[in-house]
This record gives structure tokens, sequence and C-alpha cells, in this order.
């Protein structure tokens, strides 16, 4: 393809992108932001090089063009050099030759968003003796230049605290760019087909996962097996090299990822490599990490690069390309890590940009024993909403009202009363007694596991598309083997500790104590009182570990109690709270018939910040109910957590303190004040209420309203319409406690 009168080596789908780049941009109807999806390995740089190259001959020559660039893996260097090399015509700079030179027609300027994000790097928009990014960009639109914005790994970037300077440029396009881009109604969108690339033979054609992993089948330590899989697959890769291209090197590389990786698990690996044969030390072995780089050599990426072992973070999983790495082991640190699209499209390149027609070769192979994946990282695009600020209005600024804060010295229910409490709700829930090997068999037969294994579902099989990874639908029992591995208590003690402090976050208590309720109630041990269940410490750390989730519902249940609220809630510390002079607000900017909400306490509020994009019904219909009252003198929402906003105490069922932030506040014309809590209501007679601690919440709140002399309320939606409730908690919402909102406010 000749662009701009420049030859450009190009696929048809890399074409058939710059063409559609091209019409969207030169379309007079066509939406500001435009997202294209483009899978890892299809040539992004060059179709958006194409794409510049061709609209400045076509169109636009007093344009110039902005790159946005994540900060990890100097991608900005890697993208100007890349331009540099193709279109040697074109004119290129970076941030500080912009603050120099100023926004030329036809330039492109490179950008790395650290520089202008990051408080610790960000001199560009500093005041000083030269023009600040803010006066050279205002300069270029005095001298008539248009600007096009290209935001690259658009999942990468905050756009929330980015999203000053993208409105600075006020581009006519911002064209985002990412492999997980998902399809949003105030965006252009279009989409590079997986299989388009995958038929040019730029990425591999499957990814296999977990392959060798048999079903029900017993496995050691985590990186220990995986390892041991995951080198005998790169030996097998590496001789199939040397009979397929026996005048080439390609020494495939495995990556090892770290999501949350601790340094006692990243010594366990590098011992166990060690062990393996390979080391820093004779170069087989490198290191990426946001503090440590080892053997990271300028031709590490290239297909002859000595190192065939990378331990990595997240950090480098975008911007960074190595076509000759393989295999990825993502390692887990907990339960719930999550297997990134992002990180696998670092394997799926191939080395020369060609099939082999040789599924060793032509596949891409990953190791885990995660069990949660998902599609990338969410971006505000992704999300649909944007983040704005807003100033409050000068009638609001002196309002104060007493708000209440946890007293850090009160613990609350002590390790033996909440030890006694879980004891009496289990024998109650399940009908236990004293015969210990009788109550292992009814929680067993309610769900609970036994034994001296861990137990997982890992993902198996080849996969074709990477979409598939993460959708439910394409996914079945078949996608799934069971491991078990014996339990080992040194090397399981990190996941036992994480699953109690999953544990721990539901009833506020030390690790420690929860550690001890648990071992009194299943451990064996001389102290009998209060055991239900009499667990080796084998068996009992598998059982914690495997039962996380049934346990954390048992503590939940437990704290949902119904809890007198003490005279220490009536009596908590307390400070003065304002209502903040400048906030952000999610807005939804696809709202339709926008109006301005005139009885908001901040100014240019409007409906697009109260859409059910960005609002839940209750909250929804509460503002609109507001705006058509003519009694209301303003109407302010609530922060959901932090020290600037409005709080009140609450205790749970086992005395625990915790803060209740109500979600509005609203002055009547007349100086009354009202606090008012929204909550979930019903739908097609389901309870929409996802709050297990709504009653204790309301107890507390009834108090400080009846202690201040405030009006106050639980509002609920049914059947669209409101209802209010501040008099007896009751959760069905067909009581007489739940009175038509009009009725009472």
């Amino acid at each position: 393809m000749v662009t701009g009168g420049i030859a450009l080596t190009l696929f048809p789908f890399q074409e058939q992108a710059i063409i559609k780049l091209i019409d969207l941009t030169a379309a007079p109807d066509s939406k500001n932001v435009i997202v294209m999806k483009s899978p890892t390995g299809s040539g992004k740089t060059v179709i958006l090089l194409g794409y510049i190259d061709e609209y400045l001959f076509n169109a636009r020559p007093d344009t110039a063009f902005v790159w946005f660039c994540p900060g990890s893996g100097d991608l900005e260097e890697q993208s100007q050099d890349k331009m540099r090399k193709l279109l040697p015509n074109r004119k290129t700079q970076n941030l500080f030759e912009a603050m120099q030179n100023g926004f030329e027609a036809e330039t492109t300027t490179f950008i790395n968003w650290e520089l202008v994000r990051n408080k610790n790097k960000n001199l560009a928009v500093r005041d000083g003796e030269r023009k600040n990014l803010f006066d050279r960009i205002a300069e270029a639109h005095r001298n008539g230049i248009e600007f096009i914005v290209i935001i690259d790994e658009e999942h990468a970037n905050d756009t929330k605290k980015a999203q000053d300077i993208i409105d600075a440029f006020s581009a006519v396009h911002t064209i985002r760019v990412s492999a997980t881009a998902s399809q949003n109604k105030k965006c252009e969108y279009f989409e590079i087909d997986e299989m388009d690339v995958i038929n040019a033979g730029l990425i591999t054609k499957a990814l296999y996962v977990n392959e060798g992993v048999k079903d029900n089948a017993e496995v050691s330590e985590d990186y220990d097996c995986l390892l041991e899989l995951a080198d005998d697959k790169r030996k097998q890769i590496q001789a199939q090299y040397k009979k397929v291209v026996p005048n080439k090197t390609i020494r495939p590389l495995v990556l090892i990822q770290f999501p949350n990786g601790q340094p006692e698990t990243i010594e366990a690996v590098e011992e166990k490599l060690a062990d393996m044969g390979y080391t820093y030390e004779n170069g087989m072995v490198a290191k990426w990490m946001a503090d440590e780089k080892v053997n990271l050599s300028d031709n590490f990426t290239a297909n002859d690069g000595i190192p065939v072992f990378l331990l990595m973070k997240q950090a480098i999983s975008t911007g960074w390309d190595c076509p000759r790495a393989k295999i990825l082991v993502k390692l887990r640190e907990g339960m719930s890590e999550n297997f990134e699209v992002q990180t696998i499209g670092r394997i799926r390149r191939m080395p020369e940009a060609k099939h082999y027609e040789d599924d060793l070769l032509d596949f891409c192979f990953v190791y885990t024993f995660d069990e949660k994946y998902k599609e990338g990282l969410l971006s505000d695009v992704d999300r649909a909403y944007e983040t704005r600020r807003l100033f409050l209005k000068d009638k609001c600024k002196t309002f104060t009202l007493e708000k209440q804060m946890r007293d850090l010295d009160y613990d609350g229910l002590g390790e033996r009363d909440i030890l006694a409490m879980l004891h009496q709700h289990l024998v109650v829930k399940y009908k236990l007694g004293d015969d210990k090997a009788q109550n292992r068999r009814i929680l067993q037969s309610n769900g609970y596991i036994f034994g001296d294994e861990i137990i997982n579902k890992v993902l198996y099989g080849e996969f074709v598309r990477i979409s598939n990874l993460t959708d439910k639908n394409s996914l079945n029992s078949e996608n799934y083997h069971t491991t078990r591995r014996k339990v080992n208590t040194h090397k399981n003690g990190l996941q036992l500790l994480h699953s109690i402090d999953s544990i721990k976050n539901i009833i506020g208590i030390s690790t420690a104590k929860v550690k001890v309720i648990l071992e009194r109630l299943f451990r064996k041990s001389t102290k009998r009182k209060f055991k239900l269940v009499e667990l080796s410490t084998d068996e009992f750390y598998a059982f914690v570990i495997n039962n996380e989730h049934k346990i954390r519902s048992e503590f939940r249940e437990i704290t949902a109690n119904v809890h007198i609220q003490t005279e220490f809630v009536r009596n908590p510390k307390t400070s003065v709270f304002r209502i903040p002079e400048q906030d952000f607000f999610k807005y939804d900017p696809g709202v339709k018939s926008e109006i301005e909400y005139l009885n908001n306490a901040y100014k240019d509020y409007t409906s697009g910040f109260a859409t059910s994009l960005v609002r839940s019904t209750s909250e929804m219909l509460f503002e609109q109910y507001c705006e058509t009252r003519d009694d209301i003198e303003w109407v302010y929402k609530n922060g959901d957590a932090g020290q600037q906003y409005f709080s009140i105490v609450y205790v749970d069922g086992i005395q625990h303190q915790w803060l209740f932030y109500a979600d509005y506040i609203i002055m009547k014309k007349d100086g009354t004040v009202w606090v008012i809590e929204t909550k979930g209501g019903e739908s097609h007679g389901q309870d929409k209420n996802i709050d297990r601690q709504i009653e204790n919440k309301f107890n507390a709140f009834k108090d400080y309203a009846d202690k201040h002399d405030l009006h106050w309320g639980f509002v609920r939606d049914k059947d669209n319409r409101l209802y209010i409730n501040n008099t007896v908690f009751s959760e069905d919402m067909s009581a007489d406690e739940w009175k038509p909102l009009e009725e009472i406010f």
C-alpha cells in the first residue's frame, strides 16, 4: 500500500483498518472518540503510522498528531523510532521538543503518560522559564492547528488523572487503541478480527492452557509442577526450531509472572530454577521487576537472545514485544488472582511473523493454576462513564453537621465471644452435636470439603480466540480439570494466611485471632470446648483453604445479626462535617435530553450525573423526585468512603464498629434538615437489597437522628415508586412501616 507517497508493506486487514480510520475521521457526522480494538500482534503501530501518513497526505495538512503511550517499556520511544524508520519524511518529536518548539502542523508528538500525570515526573506542566504544556497547546490553537489525539494501549491509561490534559488539546478526534477495548455507544467502534491476524501468520494459531495436566491429577506445589511442565515444553520447542529452521537460532523464552509476587515466592522460584540448572549467573534467567532488572541486555528480545526464563510482574504486560516468548507461567499468590489477556499477548507473536505449519511451533502455551480469568483492565471508555469535577454553591458552604468516627480503642467483642457465637451459629444451622465424626459427615453433606489435599479447578484445553478464555458461554466442564496436591505446611503457609486474611475482612479482627478461632473449632488440640471437628494440621490447612468462601459466608451471617446499638454508638467520637467545596462525580456522556438539577448543592450538576449508568434505581428516582419539589433549598450527594464525607458509626452482630455513609443530606427552605439513605428495593417480588447490615445501619441511623433532632429515613424503590421507612425496620416492603415517600418527605 502507498500512503502519502511512501510504500508500506501491509496485510489486507491492516489496509482495511487504515481506510476505516480515514473514513471515520473524515466523516462530518462521526463521533469524536474512535475506538479500535486491535489484537496484540496485529501491528497496530504500523496501522496508526499508515493512517497518520494517509491523513496528512490527503486530508488536513494543518493537523498535528499527539500520540500518548503508557509509561512502562519506553513504548513512546519504540513508536517514535518506528515512525522515523518507516516514515522518514514525516516530522516527529517528543514532549520536551514540543515544549521548546511548540506543536507545528504535520508533526507527531510522542508523549509518555508518566511525564504529564505523575507528580514526581510532571516537569512538563510546571511553570518555568519555558512555556508549559498548556501554553504550547493554546499557542497551537491560535495558529490554527487542529489536533488528533491517539491513546495507545488505552486500557492502561488512567484517563481520570489525565483528562485535563486530553481536554486541553480539544482534539477534533481522539483515537483509542487497545487489545481489550469494548464497544461503547458514545464512540465510533471497530475491531480487527483476530482470525485475520492469525491467518496472516503474525500470531499463533491457538493457545494451549495447562497441557499435560491430567484431570483429577495429584500435583506438587504450584511452582514446582508448573516450572517443570514449562521447561519440558520449552525444550521440545527448542529442538523443533533446530529441525525446522536449522540455519537460524530461535531460543524460546518462558515468562514467569508474579502478579502480587512476595519475596518468599520469588526466592522459592529462583531456588527451583537453580535446581533445574538455570541461574542469573549462567545467564539463563533474567528479571524485570519495578525495583530490579537483571540480564536484560539490548538483544534480550532478539530471537537468539540468551536468557530462557524471565521473572516479571504485570508492569511489562503492555508496550513490550518479544516474539521469541512462547510460554507463560502464571503463578498464583492467592485464590483469586486474575489471568489477563494483555499478558497472554506477550506470547502470541510469531518470531518470524509466519506460521511453520507445525503445532508445536505455531501454538503458544500457558501454565497456571489460577481459577479466575478476565479480559484485561477496565478503562474509562470501557466503563462508558467519565469523571468530572464540580464546585459547591456558595449557599452550601456554611452548612455543618456532626459526623461520627470509629474509636480505635474500642475493640468490640473479644476473640472468645466471637468463637462462642460462631460455634453456636454452626451448631444451630447444621444441627451439630458432640460426635465429631458425625459432625464431619454433616458438614461434608452441606458442601464442606475435608481431607489433606488442596483442590483446585484449573482451565484446560486449546483456544483459538483469546476471548474464549473469558466467555462463560464458551466454557464448559470439559474446559476444567481438577487438581489435587497434598498439603505442605511450609509451602502452603502463605496460601493459608491469604485465606484467613480474606475471612478476617468480614469481621474486622486480626489474622492471628481468626486463626485461633478456626483452630479451636476444627483443629486437634488439648482444648476440647467448642470443638466441632478434630482435624490434623495438614487437614486443617486444606480445610481452611478449600472452604474459604463458605467460612466467609458463615461469618457474614453472624455479623448480620441485629445488635442493639450500644452506649458506645450513642456516644462515639465526633467531628464537624462540611460539604466539600469541590468533588468528583461520575458522568454519563450518553445522557439524553440533559437538564440541570437546580436543587443540587453543586454548580452544573445535571441529569447526566444521575442516570442508570452511574446511579442505582433508588438514587436516580430520588434525585428526580427532589428536582420536582419547590420546597428544597439544596440536595447533597454524600460520598461512599473517606474522611471528607458524612459518616455514622454502627456496630454489627459481634459488636465491631463500622462507618456508614448515608447517601443524601437535604436542606429544605424552612431550614429543616433531612438525611436519607437509599437501598435496593423490590422488583418482580424479588428483594434487590444486597446489604446484610441494613438493619444494624437502620438502628444506628435512628439513634443518630433522634440525638440530633434530624429528619431521616431509608428509601427504597418498588414498581418505580419510592417508599420511606423511619420507624421500625422491616425488610418486607409490603409492611405498613414503608410509606410512600411523598407522604413523609
